[in-house]
């Protein structure tokens, strides 16, 4: 690395150092979204630049696309929890990939069905929103998937 590159590096770091010190939390620059400390910000571009021998904090992403097994799979976990939504759809076949939005949408919905059925629950048996078995009936069918947000 040259001497160029490490004094211009040295200097988002820095410059990063000090907005993060001298911006509060509810400004603008919050607003751009979580930055880990292995990655600050270059000041006012909003993107993160890894430190040199930093290592970047991997994000969770869905897939683009899932296998129809796992589908399927997950749409069996969500029936046999009493998802009326999932036990009424229909398993794919004669597919290589379905779009994520195939299982978000199955995960949202059995949620809301979930949340909707256990709303008299106390609040003890619940957990977000939903009995237990149901949360965790939906993070099964969520991680058969590999989907982690819906």
């Amino acid at each position: 690395m040259n001497v160029r590159r490490l004094t211009s590096v040295l200097g988002a770091l820095v410059a990063s150092a000090l907005l993060s010190a001298a911006v509060p939390a509810s400004s603008h620059a919050a607003a751009a979204g979580p930055v880990s400390p292995a990655t600050p910000a270059v000041a006012g571009t909003g993107k993160a630049v890894a430190a040199p021998g930093a290592r970047a904090l991997a994000e969770h992403r869905n897939p683009k696309t899932i296998k129809p097994a796992a589908y399927n799979q997950a749409r069996s976990i969500l029936a046999n929890a009493g998802s009326q939504t999932a036990a009424k759809s229909h398993p794919v076949h004669g597919k290589d990939d379905v779009p994520v939005s195939y299982g978000t949408s199955l995960l949202a919905a059995a949620r809301d069905e979930f949340r909707q059925t256990d709303r008299n629950l106390p609040a003890k048996d619940k957990k977000s929103d939903m009995s237990i078995p149901h949360y965790n009936a939906i993070h099964s069918a969520a991680n058969t998937m590999g989907i982690d947000r819906w």
